[in-house]
């Protein structure tokens, strides 16, 4: 079986569902599906992914920022696992920026998120932790939070005027 997944699109119901929570992150299919979308968004070039974005109904997504061609300028991370997540607190500045999504593919959107946020979220060892974070790791934990609440970025873009192609995207980042 291979670890690659398959990555639901834009109109697939689960992608607007609200997730459920993870009762024992323990659990083998859980982890197991951490690893496999760990390995899933490497493959597809993405710096974050959900589970329902894999028609998995789970409050799980995976942070994993690194330059890629999509977000050449991403800050290196370890891939980290995001179980039941919850934002407890956030900026008051909000800062628009360029979003894609593995779910929509060839498209991208100006998104206003929180420039920071305070964050808790289970580790897939089961530990607690609280941690703030701010710029693009932000952005990324709000787009796949939002992802759990059955809302895509395209619902957050203020006019449709801010919505482009990738390829004018490129162009835009030269």
């Amino acid at each position: 079986m291979s670890d690659l997944l398959e990555i639901s699109q834009l109109g697939d119901p689960i992608l607007r569902r609200q997730a459920q929570p993870i009762e024992n992150v323990h659990d083998e299919h859980i982890q197991k599906l951490i690893d496999r979308l760990i390995f899933t968004a490497g493959k597809a070039n993405g710096v974050g992914i959900a589970a329902p974005q894999v028609a998995e109904s789970y409050r799980l997504f995976i942070v994993a920022s690194r330059p890629t061609i999509r977000y050449p300028n991403a800050p290196v991370m370890e891939p980290t696992a995001i179980l039941n997540p919850q934002i407890i607190a956030h900026s008051a500045e909000v800062v628009k920026d360029w979003e894609g999504c593995l779910s929509i593919p060839g498209i991208r959107g100006l998104v206003p998120r929180y420039q920071a946020i305070e964050v808790e979220y289970t580790t897939r060892d089961g530990k607690l932790c609280r941690q703030t974070l701010s710029d693009f790791v932000a952005r990324i934990f709000q787009h796949e939070f939002d992802h759990l609440n059955g809302i895509v970025f395209v619902d957050r873009v203020e006019s449709t005027l801010e919505i482009v192609t990738e390829q004018e995207y490129q162009k835009l980042i030269v």
